[in-house]
Parts: structure tokens; sequence; C-alpha cells
């Protein structure tokens, strides 16, 4: 028997943890405990404990497929990749801008590099987007504004040193467990804990202070919190003379959002915001935690503004325990945004319309001239599919078929498409509707680094091999860039790809592989091999052109679907402890998926009773987009008048309901977290007496 223990990062949320994978005769038979990784000092949540059981599943894709009259055929590599080549080439002949392409946050830093290389360099557009732009691209606009670059200011362990915790749009505990362990610590040593959600999460039931309000009311929330700081002569003058601007600009905006005026917006309670404002700003250190809840809105960059506003007032930057963190979703989103997977941005973040960095950019790839129009974002390509102005994309290891909004949208632009081809692990529900299907390889079958939301950037490691046919997503890009002509990609390893992203991206020049492959690795930005790494930012001076950080005023926009007389609920979505988000691989771990087999939509009890809507019931929901079927949970946890789906599930899909049309002028960012929506009974639909319980989704065996 051949045992092996190999350390790596887990492929799900992006606190980044890590564990060894233990092989037996070269199958994955379980996890075991990686005490000396500093993130997770060995401690896992379900989905890293069982993070190894989707790998060897029989439906995993090993060989390429080909549609031919509406069905797959199995083909070579050798077919499928001249196939894939001579299509790009010859859409990219007719106009390059006709083409799209989306990354992924589940490959690793060395394949989003060479993906947006092949975009950029190969094809000639900046047409590259990924799943970031439906999490945290709000982040990456908003606190480039504010402080000049968009990353979570502090790391993980910095959250143990607060006086103060403040969450906001996060279901810290269920969506990352392990920063999660980090607040209980701080608690354990005092640390006061603030929650404000629509929900009663398991959370905010941990909360020493918890404020239930309106989703889609965060901007006036915060300035009410402002504006008893500054009324009250609680703000940080020093810190806000010394390294802010546009001061008084904020306060002419916050005077006028006094606790008791924002009560009829936000429907909180303005004793409690007075609370948490003052708990906040008495605080010698308060940190400030977020996640999708407040980005996913048509107002999400300017959500993301006034976290940066409340921290800047106060003069929580630069220390441990302070902070504004943002807490990124999947494994390497945050990294899949350093390498450049981004219609705007080069690696580093280096902008596309800046004439000197594409000199400098062609300069280090040795490539033809750059462009410096940017491209278009994952929204506004399914748009143009639909339109039929994208004629080919290009899709790696996302699945917008679950995770955008408005699926029968998505659905209509991708089947209008010319040519679409899908790199992934499974026959995801868009692969199905591939022209060509690509085998890659899971995490666990390729070297290579992710990048964690405290913007870690740590080793994966190979731990057994691919089955059957299947390849490396790196190996795949620099096949197609050389049978479209290209000589840019002779890379024979991840390592080799590494020394390349070195030299083009600033914030990763220190790192080398000595220095990673301590369990410790570093924080960009390391800009030189001297350099120790940054676990905390702005500590003396922001990224912004003066060192100064930016506090900017922002006035309340309601959300752009508010409830009516036809749809008088507001739906909102988010994610749950034993799944992760388009469910491809957790609803493929048998441990998890017996955990919680399908959706549900949280529906609080009064409004159920109202209905007369019982817990487990059948019901019918319902928005301007779309409809879905599924079973109601009953529960006082939720805010009367809002419902919560979680977006795991195809079978009732939230995102068959959300709205895809309002958009973050900024960041692009669909309003997912608030739209109107109805709630019917099956039995007033259908005329059935009793509806039977839906059976779990089956992915097969």
């Amino acid at each position: 028997m051949n045992i092996k223990y190999v350390p790596t990062t887990c492929p799900y949320c992006g606190c980044g943890c890590g564990f060894n994978l233990v092989s037996v005769d070269g199958k994955l038979a379980g996890v075991e405990p990686w005490k000396r990784n500093p993130v997770n000092e060995g401690k896992l949540c379900p989905k890293g404990n069982f993070s190894y059981e989707f790998v060897h599943r029989e439906d995993r894709l090993t060989t390429p497929l080909i549609k031919e009259n509406g069905e797959f055929r199995e083909a070579t590599w050798d077919e499928a990749l001249n196939m894939v080549a001579s299509k790009l080439t010859e859409i990219k002949e007719a106009d390059p801008e006709s083409i799209a392409f989306l990354s992924s946050a589940r490959c690793t830093n060395e394949e989003n590099y060479l993906m947006q290389k092949l975009v950029r360099t190969v094809v000639g557009t900046h047409n590259i987007d990924h799943c970031a732009r439906l999490c945290h691209g709000p982040t990456v606009a908003g606190l480039a504004q504010t402080f000049g670059s968009g990353a979570m200011t502090n790391h993980l362990k910095s959250i143990q040193f607060a006086d103060v915790i403040f969450i906001i749009g996060s279901n810290t505990l269920e969506q990352h467990p392990l920063m999660w362990r980090r607040i209980l610590q701080a608690k354990e040593s005092g640390a006061k804990l603030i929650v404000a959600d629509p929900r009663f999460t398991p959370s905010a039931k941990k909360a020493d202070l918890y404020i239930p309000f309106k989703s889609g009311t965060d901007v006036a929330l915060m300035n009410a919190m402002m504006n008893v700081i500054i009324s009250e002569g609680l703000e940080d003058k020093e810190f806000i003379e010394k390294r802010t601007k546009n001061f008084e600009e904020l306060k002419e905006v916050v005077k006028n959002y006094s606790p008791e005026e924002v009560a009829d917006i936000t429907e909180a309670s303005p004793d409690l915001i007075k609370e948490a404002a003052r708990m906040y700003a008495k605080a010698d250190n308060a940190a400030i935690v977020y996640s999708m809840g407040i980005t996913q809105h048509h107002t999400g960059t300017d959500n993301v503004m006034s976290t940066s506003n409340l921290a800047m007032i106060t003069g929580n930057i630069g220390r441990p325990g302070t902070g504004v963190n943002p807490l990124r979703g999947q494994n390497n989103v945050q990294g899949a945004c350093d390498m450049g997977a981004l219609p705007v941005s080069y690696p580093g973040y280096q902008k596309v319309i800046e004439e000197p960095i594409a000199e400098k950019m062609t300069n280090a790839w040795g490539c033809g001239d750059l462009n410096c129009k940017p491209g278009i974002t994952v929204v506004e390509m399914m748009n143009a599919a639909h339109a039929g102005d994208i004629k080919g994309m290009y899709i790696m290891g996302e699945n917008p078929m679950i995770s955008d909004p408005d699926l029968q949208h998505v659905k209509e632009g991708l089947e209008n498409l010319d040519f679409l081809v899908v790199q992934d692990i499974f026959l995801t529900e868009t692969a199905e509707l591939a022209d060509v299907v690509l085998p890659a390889t899971s995490w666990a079958e390729k070297d290579g680094t992710f990048t964690s939301t405290e913007r870690r950037v740590q080793y994966i490691r190979k731990a057994v091999d691919a089955p059957g046919e299947a390849r490396a997503d790196w190996a795949i890009i620099c096949d197609i860039a050389k049978r479209m002509g290209s000589d840019l990609f002779n890379f024979n390893s991840p390592q080799e790809i590494f020394e390349e992203i070195r030299t083009v991206t600033p914030q990763y020049a220190g790192m080398n592989k000595e220095r990673l492959e301590k369990p410790e690795a570093l924080h960009w930005p390391c800009p030189d091999e001297e350099h120790p790494g940054s676990p905390i930012l702005w500590g003396e001076q922001f990224a912004t052109a003066d060192g100064l950080g930016v506090l900017m005023p922002i006035e309340f926009i309601p959300a752009a679907e508010l409830p009516d007389e036809e749809y008088p609920f507001t739906l909102t979505t988010g994610r749950m402890l034993f799944h992760w988000h388009t469910g491809s691989m957790t609803r493929r771990s048998e441990t998890l998926n017996r955990e919680v087999p399908t959706g549900f939509v949280e529906i609080n009890s009064e409004d159920a009773s109202e209905l007369g809507i019982k817990n487990k019931e059948m019901i019918s929901v319902k928005t301007r987009r779309g409809e879905v079927e599924i079973e109601a949970k009953v529960t006082p946890d939720i805010m009367k008048g809002i419902i919560f789906i979680p977006f795991h599930f195809v079978e009732c899909a939230a995102n068959t309901l959300t709205n895809g049309t309002a958009l973050d002028p900024a960041a692009k960012m669909p309003e997912f977290k608030v739209c109107a929506a109805s709630i019917t009974k099956l039995d007033d639909v259908i005329g059935m007496e009793e509806t039977t319980p839906r059976k779990a989704y089956d992915l097969g065996k």
C-alpha cells in the first residue's frame, strides 16, 4: 500500500486554508490536518474536510467532446484543439471584438495569467472577465477610489486584535468559517461583535448587537452611523487631517442622515444605529468585515466606499484589528483579478487604457501592439451574445448557467453564439450548451498557486493523476495559442509561468519558489526578494497619487426594483455552509450533499401565516424574469417582507429570478441581492390539495 500526504490549499472559499491531501495507491482517501499552516492551524470547515470527495467522481470529463447534430461525441485532443483554434481564428479575423473569454476563480494564478495573455496577445481584444464581476467587482472599483487599491487591508489573523468587529453583508460563520474562528477568538478576548443583516443568521445570533435592516439600504445605514459619530465628536480628527481629504464634503452629506430619518429607509431601530456607531467609533481597534451582501447591488461600489468612509473617519486603518476586510467567496478570485482576468486591467491592475502601460506590456511580452480599448464585462458579454454582437465565447471553469442573473437571458445568449467552447472538469449546465468541451484537471491534479482573500499567495500541489485524457488548464491554453500561431506560450510548467508573472506584476515581483514553499507563504505587495510581504496595508499612506485616503460623499440610492402590489416581497440570495457557488463540486460530494440536498426559500413566520404557507410546503416564487417551485422554510429569523434563497441549486435556481439589467455604473455588478418577488401556494396555482415533496437533485454517481 502506497500512502502519500501532499500539503495543498483548499479549493473552496477565499480563506485559503491549508491541509494535507491523503492518497492511497494513487486515489484520494481523505484529508489530514496541516497544523503549521498559519491560516487555519489544522482546523477545517465541512467543505474543506470533504473537498476530496468530488475528485474521483465517475462523471468527470475524461476526453474532449464535440457536438454534432445536437449530441456530443468523443474526440481526440488534436481534433478538438484544431477545431477550437480554427474557429477562434476565423472569428478573430472577421472581428476580434466579437470574441469573449471567461477566466476562472477556481483555476490557478498561472492559468488565469495565460488566459488573459492569450486574449490580449493572440486574439487582440480585452474581452476577458470572470466571476469577480459577480461577487467583488465593486470591492475592486470602490476601494481603488478610496484607498488606491481594491483589496482586503488586513490579514485574517489581524481580526483577533479587534476590540469591535462590524459585520455587514456577510454571514461569516457559514460563508468563511475559518475567518469566523478568528472572530470567535477575538470575542473570547473581549471584543464586541456588531452584525447588520436582514436575516438573523447564525453569525448574527453570536452578535453583541444585531441590527436587522432592509436589503439594499446599506449606504443609508452607514451614513447614519457616520452622522452619529460626527455629531457626537467621535471622529478621529488627527487621522482625518493627516491621512484623508474631502471630510467637509462627506460631513455635509451625512448630516442629512440622522438615525431617525434613516429608520424610514432601512427599517432599522434608531437606537441600535446609535449604539453601533458609538461602539465602533469608541473602540481602540475596530474592523469592518463584509462580503457579497453589500457588493451585489447596483449601488455596490457606493456600499463599499461607505465602509472605507466609516473606517477612515475613525482612524481604523493600517493597524492590527482594524481595516476594511472584504471576504472573497472563491479560492482564487483575488488571484484571478491580480492576474489581469479583467477587461480593464493587465496583471497587477495596470490599466489597459493607458498607452505607456500598453507599451510596457508589449515590450515585456514581445508581442504586437496592444490596443487601449477596454473590453466588456461578463454581463455585457451575455447581452452582446444575445444581440448577436459576440459570435464566439471561450469559458474556462465558469458556470454562468447557474451563477449569472436572469438565467433565461443567459441561456438565450449562449445558444445564439456561432461557437462556444467550455473547459471544465464536469459537464456543467454551461458545458451542455457548448460546441466543444475540453476536459481539465481539478486542483488536486496539478501544481500552481492561489491567492487568498488576505492577499496570501500559496501553493497547490499535485496529489494524484487526472482521469483519462484530462489536461491541466495551463497546458490546454498553451496548446491552443500555439495552434493559433503564437510563439509566446512555450511553457513547460506552472513554475515557468510564475517566473514570467513576477516580471510583469509589481505586487508579485519579490515572490519566488523558495519563499512561497514555506507554510507562511507571502502577502502581496512584495516588490522585491528582500521584502517580507505585506499582511497589513496603509499603515503610513494610501496607494493614491498623493498618499491620502479619499472620503467619498455618497447619497443613498434605492434598489432598482422595489416591491409593489404585484410583487410584494424583496428577494435576496446567498451562500450556505455545506455548499459553494454553483454546486458543481459540493453537490458531487456525497457527505455535503446529504446535509442539504436541495434548495429552499426562507419566509418570515408572519408572512407565511398570512399566506397560509406551512413549513416544508412546496410553493412558487416568481419575479419579472422567471418562476421557481421550491420548498418553504418558515422562520422568524428573517425580516417581514424579505425572502431568501441560496443560489447553489439548479433545480430551483435563484438566478432564474434575479435582476440582470440593473448594473452598478462603476463595476457593472448586477443587482443580485434585491428584486421584487411574489409567493404563491402551489395548490392555489394548480388546484392541488397537497404537494409532493421534491426529491433531491440527482447529479448521478
